[in-house]
């Protein structure tokens, strides 16, 4: 997969975008530090963004002051970042699109849809938290941002391990080389304390647009708690565990991520109510009258990843108990083509 490069200005400095794929307009902000080509290249990014571009038309780009983006004089601040995201969604046309953002870019996402409802379709984040400082104490937080600012472009098995389960040598190499091309130790830095300093908790009861929340239920980087919160802040927001540890959405089980993601950002499904694959398969199960034990032992997932899923029916489905989840599902059951 190749990647076409153009250039937008925006109030943050000159940045370079990407688009690929045809469909909705998606906008995608990876997180913390960026390289439009080089990340293709780290772990599974690329087919991540070859699946998302069966289904959309894929806007990425490098932050400012990261990757082929302007490095001299950019706007490194959440705002500029935000600002920037806007100005690439403008250069492309799309007047209304849907976002997805990972960790540091999932604030963007909540932020761009609560400050500009009219353009936000719908968002999907990834082990994102609202509060940067919940992230770590202070002291360790600020460790981590001297140990980028000293060690930079090192693939410090510290630094690894934050992101990917185990990392291997192979691993560390490849990390090592992203953090090489994607920025300066300093522009690194001064990006992670941004997240660090941002708080987004005021914003998130204000996002209209139709939201999914993913995290995996042992990211070493971001704990699972934080994305929980994230998403009981945004009214009618779905939250979708995932199994695994790494924080990097394309490491792991990247697939499961993708499924989930394609599948909430895509057209609305039965009856206009956007039930992923996997909670139309425990709303059956419900319907067979199996308790959420049973149902978390059938599908081989911890039981409260199935009390999440039931919880997320019944919200959606604006029901309140198990027996009228069962006769939506016998209902949607009747009208399916024999």
């Amino acid at each position: 997969m190749r990647a076409l490069i153009r250039y937008c200005a925006t109030p943050a400095g000159r940045v370079a975008y990407s688009t690929t794929g045809s469909g909705p307009a998606l906008l995608c902000d990876s997180g913390w530090i960026t390289h439009l080509r080089g990340q293709l290249d780290l772990f599974s990014f690329g087919a991540f963004v070859e699946g998302l571009a069966r289904h959309f038309t894929v806007t990425r780009f490098d932050k400012p002051g990261c990757g082929l983006s302007d490095r001299d004089g950019a706007d490194l601040s959440f705002d500029g970042q935000v600002a920037a995201a806007l100005a690439v969604a403008d250069a492309v046309g799309a007047d209304r699109f849907r976002l997805f953002g990972a960790s540091q870019g999932g604030q963007l996402a909540v932020a761009i849809a609560a400050r500009y409802p009219e353009r936000a379709e719908a968002l999907a984040v990834y082990g994102m938290c609202a509060d940067g400082r919940e992230l770590a104490p202070a002291d360790v937080r600020r460790s981590v941002v001297a140990l980028v600012r000293a060690h930079w472009g090192m693939g410090l098995q510290a630094l690894a391990s934050a992101f990917v389960t185990e990392p291997t040598a192979d691993d560390l190499a490849a990390f090592t080389r992203f953090q090489r091309e994607s920025s300066s130790a300093a522009v690194a830095a001064e990006l992670l304390e941004v997240y660090y300093d941002t708080d987004i908790r005021d914003l998130l009861a204000t996002v209209r647009a139709p939201t999914a929340v993913l995290h995996r239920e042992d990211d070493r980087g971001t704990r699972f708690d934080l994305g929980r919160a994230v998403a009981a802040g945004i009214p009618g927001a779905v939250l979708i565990p995932l199994p695994g540890s790494s924080h990097l959405y394309y490491h792991g089980d990247w697939e499961a991520v993708l499924a989930a993601v394609a599948g909430f950002l895509g057209q609305p499904s039965r009856r206009g109510q956007r039930l992923t694959d996997r909670e139309f398969e425990v709303a059956e199960l419900v319907t067979e009258g199996l308790t959420n034990h049973a149902i978390a032992s059938r599908l081989a997932v911890a039981p409260r990843t199935v009390e999440t899923h039931v919880e997320n029916i019944r919200r959606k489905l604006r029901v309140s108990s198990r027996a009228q989840i069962a006769a939506w599902t016998t209902e949607e059951r009747l009208r399916q083509p024999s």
